[in-house]
């Protein structure tokens, strides 16, 4: 390994110890009941609940995967998906945080999303709580599954590791410090992560900014690929066995621009819709102790998404400009981030910057393994086999889960050409489907009924 490889992983090194050193510090106040290690007591101020909800859900997609769908096509397809999630987050925020918080005290003081909708429908079957436990379990298997992806095309990027390997050794730390922290450990080290996210996105955007010789430059220099700057074409590069080819000049090439319609932008502009059915998001507003901060938490929160999502995409576009032959492939251009903070920063530098995709994919994998272990210790094992099961036991199931949900999204990850933007907007689309619209007619429409619900859900 090279001198500066060594710098970039000690840095690397240091953000890791940080978080494992956050789980075993709220280690002993977690284990203190389920209500502690689900939800933190609901004792969140309005800055963790803000940026822990934004970080764990933007995940490692936030520095791979949305910079690699503009470098690959260009600005249509990243800035829409954007400017959807940006409206989404905000309205999430508008509408639905302080009903949630409210409303989920008044049902039965509810610590999961599942329980939630089942007290809101007076259950005695237990049907809802099943079915959304259920897809929690599934989707969010898939969602850590990308996680583990990132950790891997990560180290395997940096250092010429073997993908499988280092996926592996990601997925265990962000195990540990969730297995012994829980809900505390994440939100108050998602905070942590969602700093570091915003401030590496704009160093590197900076930075490569200034290296293509300024915005004029980058502008004028990927307009000459068809459709490329565009809002409504899209480039297309001409491949060959799935590599993009290059001609005489070392230039790559690309075929005619294609059209981004109506419909296309209607469809990428609904991401934003997924907000109202994201567990891991919702779980934030329900955790923050005062329903008042929630007007100071959405502020922030959609600063920072408006930022980060800018940021990102901005870095496709310069990194074609700066490296156009450097990623040949749609899944290695997800890797353009990191070919940029190891080209444009010192080494060390780039090992802090880089620490900032381990923790877009730790916040996110921490809160995904959580809360599909909560769904089935609390809501599956305790509500439906085991009524009266103690706290301790409850603990114990979770943490039996937690260790099967990660098995088996390492299991999924194992395939290294698993591309992440796909990966997650497969689960996204699940969770957007199956948990927005019930999740608003629950806060907005007295007159919804369990029926419906159950209808809404398995339809979704």
């Amino acid at each position: 390994m090279q001198g500066n490889q060594v710098q970039i992983l000690v840095a690397m090194g240091f953000y890791l110890l940080f978080v494992i050193s956050v789980g075993l510090y709220y280690a002993r106040r977690a284990s203190e009941s389920p209500g502690n290690y689900f939800l933190g007591g609901r004792k969140l101020g309005p800055w963790i609940t803000a940026m822990s909800a934004e970080a764990s859900d933007m995940s490692g997609w936030l520095l791979m995967g949305l910079p690699g769908v503009a470098y690959w096509f260009g600005l249509s397809d990243a800035i829409w998906t954007a400017i959807g999630l940006a409206a989404g987050t905000y309205i999430n925020w508008l509408v639905v945080a302080k009903r949630l918080r409210r409303y989920s005290v008044v049902a039965g003081n509810a610590i999961t999303i599942p329980e939630f909708i089942s007290n809101r429908f007076k259950e005695n079957k237990k049907i809802i709580l099943t079915i959304s436990s259920l897809f929690i379990l599934v989707f969010f298997t898939v969602y850590a599954a990308s996680c583990f992806v990132t950790f891997g095309k990560l180290f395997g990027t940096l250092f010429g590791m073997q993908y499988q390997v280092v996926m592996v050794i990601g997925a265990v730390v962000v195990i540990l410090y969730t297995f012994l922290g829980g809900f505390l450990a994440e939100s108050v080290s998602d905070f942590f992560q969602g700093v570091l996210m915003i401030t590496a996105l704009c160093l590197v955007f900076g930075l490569g900014t200034s290296a293509a010789g300024g915005i004029p430059a980058i502008i004028n220099n990927i307009k000459e690929i068809p459709g490329f700057f565009e809002f409504f074409g899209i480039a297309q590069p001409q491949l060959a066995d799935g590599i993009q080819q290059i001609d005489a000049a070392g230039r790559p090439l690309f075929g005619q621009a294609g059209k981004y319609g109506f419909l296309t932008i209607i469809s990428t502009l609904s991401w934003g819709l997924g907000y109202f059915g994201m567990p891991h998001v919702l779980l934030r507003f329900m955790a923050i102790e005062k329903s008042s901060e929630l007007k100071k938490s959405r502020i922030i929160g959609t600063v920072w998404c408006v930022i980060s999502l800018f940021a990102a995409t901005a870095i496709g576009l310069i990194g074609r400009a700066l490296y156009p032959t450097e990623l040949l492939t749609q899944s290695s251009s997800e890797s353009i981030f990191i070919i940029m903070s190891t080209k444009l920063l010192p080494p060390f530098v780039a090992g802090i910057v880089l620490s900032g995709i381990l923790a877009a994919t730790m916040s996110s994998s921490d809160s995904y393994l959580l809360i599909a272990a909560s769904a089935f210790a609390r809501d599956i094992y305790k509500g439906i086999m085991k009524k009266d099961a103690t706290d301790k036991q409850i603990m114990t199931i979770s943490r039996i889960t937690l260790l099967t949900i990660s098995l088996l999204g390492i299991i999924i990850a194992l395939d290294e050409n698993s591309v992440i933007f796909q990966v997650v907007a497969f689960a996204w689309a699940g969770f957007g489907a199956t948990f927005g619209p019930i999740m608003l007619f629950s806060l907005l429409w007295k007159r919804a009924t369990r029926s419906a619900a159950i209808a809404g859900m398995l339809t979704g």
